[in-house]
């Protein structure tokens, strides 16, 4: 459980420097230039991942039950999860529904975050998904208070809300009868 945590740290912690201290986030940035800070960043944030994956999977071996969910959730977060791959589509694909929501990426993070945890019941699951789920919540409120780093997307177009859907739906299609299971060990169905 250990190594769960200090993935979480790594991987949240990093991705939090905007919403703690974005002043510093801003002097690491200049002291360092762009290529040196990008290239920490994404080095700390994948050692973060990789303790987040073998974290999570020993605690899968010898799991603590929190709660045991009802059979009902599961299929509530099958319904939540649906959105979550085309909202991901949306942030790189801007049409209406990035327009809409502002920032999709968090949106699909709250959602993933919110399904898993309605669906799961061992402290693991507990403290991974949300985790997740506070830091995309803390990162929408904090938003509102900084300034928006562009990211690189295609060009707005009303297409790319097609695309977003369209690829969305076949990523949810293929990650339920197939991906889930050969990624995780678990069948969502």
């Amino acid at each position: 459980m250990a190594v769960l945590i200090v993935g979480l740290i790594l991987f949240l912690g990093v991705h939090s420097l905007s919403i703690v201290n974005e002043p510093l986030r801003n002097r690491l940035h200049t002291s360092l230039g762009e290529g040196a800070f990008k290239g920490l960043y994404s080095l700390v944030s994948l050692v973060g991942l990789v303790l987040i994956v073998w974290g999570y999977g020993s605690a899968r071996m010898d799991p603590t039950v929190v709660y045991t969910p009802p059979g009902w959730l599961r299929h509530l977060a099958m319904l939540l999860l649906i959105p979550v791959f085309p909202l991901l589509f949306a942030t790189y694909f801007p049409g209406r529904i990035k327009a809409k929501l502002g920032h999709p990426m968090l949106t699909a993070i709250k959602l993933w975050a919110l399904a898993h945890l309605l669906a799961n019941g061992m402290l693991h699951d507990l403290l991974l998904f949300g985790a997740f789920l506070a830091w995309a919540v803390a990162d929408r409120i904090s938003m509102k208070r900084r300034t928006q780093r562009p990211i690189a997307t295609l060009p707005a177009s009303k297409a790319n809300d097609a695309i977003a859907v369209a690829g969305g739906l076949a990523v949810y299609v293929v990650m339920v009868f197939w991906a889930h299971q050969w990624l995780f060990g678990v069948a969502p169905v």
